[in-house]
Order: structure tokens, then sequence, then C-alpha cells
């Protein structure tokens, strides 16, 4: 007769196995996610810097190759929710999301949402903020090259971004930490508009001093 210890200890054996088995599979699904959600920041991030210097054709590849590693991702984690939302995955979302962002928004094509990216609502929102403040160097950029008009375009879009931001009211825990993001690109904003402000008036002035010169006033 078999013992009640005997049955005990094949019943754990059996549960225990099953457990192990899945949690090797989670484990080998978050170190797949961590590993690939690296190369899409990566990617993301040159393809941020790519825009930033106006090639567009080398930021345009870095954002293909940023996709197709989140498909990859998304493939791998859909399966497992505690990875799926976990932080890795989530930044890989949104470092992806605020490239395509900056793209559209310094080409002025229409803005990509969510469901265009493939991606989760909070990431895309913060990677909307983020992207804003990346505007401030391609504003101080245009600034240099006395583009003024260029430049208030830029911080235009600026403030329609975080005006739209602050709508936003809901507890962190639901929007990825967004007040603090939005924060943030507040304060980018108000140095923007001072240096777009004082840039604006010099131009003015310049204007006005030669147009002097020339008699025509």
């Amino acid at each position: 007769m078999t013992s009640t210890s005997d049955s005990l200890g094949r019943e754990l054996d059996q549960v225990t196995n099953d457990i192990i088995a899945r949690f090797e599979a989670l484990g080998a699904a978050r170190d797949h996610a961590v590993t690939h959600g690296r190369h899409v920041i990566r990617a993301a991030a040159n393809a941020v810097r790519a825009l930033h210097r106006g090639e567009i054709d080398e930021a345009g590849a870095l954002l293909v190759e940023a996709r197709s590693i989140l498909d990859i991702i998304r493939q791998i984690a859909s399966p497992y929710p505690s990875v799926y939302w976990a932080g890795y995955v989530q930044d890989a979302m949104k470092e992806y999301a605020e490239a395509e962002i900056t793209g559209a928004i310094l080409q002025g094509t229409p803005l990509p949402t969510p469901a265009d990216l493939d991606i989760e609502d909070a990431p895309w929102l913060n990677a909307l903020a983020e992207a804003a403040s990346e505007l401030r160097r391609d504003t101080l950029d245009v600034l240099r090259a006395n583009e003024t008009e260029r430049a208030e375009s830029l911080l235009e879009a600026m403030d329609a971004i975080y005006a739209a931001l602050v709508t936003i009211d809901f507890p962190d825990a639901i929007t990825g930490g967004l007040r603090r993001t939005t924060d943030q690109l507040r304060a980018v904003l108000e140095r923007t508009r001072g240096d777009v402000t004082v840039a604006v008036r010099q131009d003015r002035l310049e204007r006005v001093l030669r147009a002097v010169e020339s008699g025509t006033t």
C-alpha cells in the first residue's frame, strides 16, 4: 500500500516541477525582453540624434529597426503580463514613440497615435512630453541660424503639447509618472520661451535699425 507521504511527495513533485517550468519560461521571456529592450532604446536614441542632425533617411532606418525589435518584444512578453507591463518593456515603447513623435513634429507630418505605433497609452503620453522637451535643442539650433519664424513654430508645438498634457489628471500608477514628466516639460518650455522671446525682439530691433539706416522709415 502506498503511504500518504509517498503520495504527497509525488503530488508535490508534479506541482513544483510545473511551477519551475513556468518560472523558467517566465525568466526566459524576461531576459529576452530586457535584452531586446536595450536594443530598442539604443536605436531610438540614435534616431533622435539623427533627426537633430537632419539625417532623415538614417533616422527612418533606425526607427524601422526599433519597431521590428519592439514587435519581437511584444510577441515574447504578451503571454506574461508581469513582463509586458514591466518598466523595461514600457520604457522601450516610450523611447521608440519619442523618436517617432519627434520626427513627425520636425517634419510636419501627422502625429502618430498609440494605435499607429502599437504601444500603450502611458508610454505614448510620456514620450510626447519628452519629444516636446527634445524640441528645445532644435529651437536653439534654428535661433542660431536666425530662423526666428521656425523657432516660433517649434515653440508653438511645445506649448500645444504641454497644454494637452496638463489635462491628463490621473494617478501616476495609471499614467506612468506623467505628472513629473509634464512638470519637467514646463521648465524646459519656459526656458525656451524666454530664449525665443529675446531672439524675436532682437530680430525685430535689427530690422528696424536696418530700415532706418536704409532710409525707408
